[in-house]
């Protein structure tokens, strides 16, 4: 049985936002012409919203904007995607992954409202919510209303873990001042980052989130009852969505991240480690709803996958993760346990640190803390301690923005 179907109890079944909106008819948006910011998830049963949206009566979906991985979601992490047609509907797809980041107003022009429209993965690195940010701030400029039609986060409303981003270390993978796992849908992310101002320029607009029905803070992806659209090429699964918060850390550091196998950040590895002495370290700690064991990986190019896979065509040393209670799991400081024991095991193999790429680390992580606490050896229960309190302050912040 797949890890997404076990421990599921009573199936709940979620309306998303989009598929309250396609049953009301699209009310709410007749006689308006519509920019939809949207790609492959945007989704309402086995139906494109775009193709819903195209045949209503009463509204024109004028133009269609999409994020990286393009319209289909194949496109490779940090490839550039073109403008183009969309083939089905002959709607002008504009790309947020190309030349511009933000939509620009010729984009924008003729349109009436802006409406958002895919599923994030709860991660402040998945760059879905950075887009999402400076949408918001083109159709402010533009007196344009921004709608957003909710869906769950995937790895639920109550867990909320990670360093708070630091303004120096803004970026496109990283934009808000949030926790690495923020635990909030995007409508309500939408609402904090106006509310709170995480973003210039938006006192003028106005935001309207269509809610859900039917989730509840609790719920992981499973619960929802929804079926998992893989959200780009190497989140092909929900327990790859739910490691990515903390595994997805390894992106910038000399060891592998599953990229280039069939187990993109569930599998990490690199030569010089010895795998057992890891998993005999990690296992120590209390790390619920995840089995850890000592693995060997293969990455090879994958095209539009993985192009370019550290270690490409070599069989290295690797740890597995196979998730087992996707209820339990808590990925960030599964992470922390992960990045602490491969830097020891690579300084016990005499090749210094684990991480090169400083500037991409701090991005990712949120703060320079992370990265200065593995060089000085530091364990992860005191790195995971190290963030409770602004992880709290955070938590508190947040509350008058949730809407279930």
């Amino acid at each position: 049985m797949p890890a997404d179907a076990r421990d599921r109890g009573p199936l709940h079944k979620v309306i998303t936002g989009a598929a309250r909106l396609a049953a009301d008819g699209f009310a709410s948006l007749r006689g308006k012409r519509i920019g939809l910011l949207t790609n492959h998830t945007g989704r309402v049963g086995d139906a494109l919203l775009i193709d819903l949206m195209a045949r209503a009566s009463g509204v024109t979906l004028a133009a269609i904007l999409t994020p990286e991985h393009g319209l289909t979601g194949t496109a490779e992490a940090g490839a550039k995607v073109s403008s183009g047609v969309d083939a089905a509907t002959g709607i002008k797809v504009h790309s947020l992954y190309g030349s511009s980041y933000k939509p620009t107003p010729e984009m924008l022009a003729g349109l009436d409202v802006l409406v958002f429209d895919m599923q994030d993965i709860g991660t402040r690195f998945y760059t879905y919510i950075s887009t999402m940010g400076l949408a918001m701030q083109a159709a402010a400029a533009a007196g344009l209303p921004f709608v957003v039609l909710d869906r769950p986060n995937p790895l639920g409303g109550n867990y909320v873990s990670g360093y708070v981003l630091e303004k120096a270390h803004a970026s496109f993978v990283g934009r808000f001042e949030i926790p690495i796992a923020h635990g909030l849908t995007v409508g309500e992310l939408a609402r904090m980052i106006k509310g709170e101002r995480l973003l210039p320029g938006l006192d003028g607009l106005a935001v309207d989130v269509v809610t859900m029905e039917g989730w509840r803070r609790d719920m992981r992806w499973p619960e929802t009852g929804l079926p998992w659209v893989p959200t780009s090429p190497n989140i092909p699964t929900f327990d790859t969505a739910l490691a990515y918060a903390g595994t997805g850390l390894f992106e910038a550091t000399i060891a592998s991240e599953g990229r280039g196998t069939d187990r993109p950040f569930l599998l990490l590895g690199h030569p010089a480690i010895d795998p057992a002495a890891i998993v005999r370290q990690v296992v120590q700690a209390p790390l619920p709803g995840v089995r850890i064991g000592a693995a060997r990986a293969n990455p090879r190019i994958i095209p539009r996958v993985a192009t370019n896979p550290r270690f490409n065509g070599r069989e290295i040393a690797a740890v597995r993760l196979d998730i087992i209670d996707a209820g339990k799991y808590r990925p960030v400081e599964t992470g922390m346990h992960l990045l602490v024991a491969f830097s020891d095991a690579l300084r016990a193999a005499g090749l210094g640190g684990l991480i090169t790429d400083t500037k991409a680390f701090d991005r990712l992580a949120g703060s320079s803390r992370l990265r200065t606490a593995l060089e000085h050896g530091a364990r992860a229960e005191s790195i995971i301690r190290s963030w409770q309190n602004e992880v709290a302050r955070f938590a508190d912040r947040r509350t008058r923005y949730l809407a279930y």
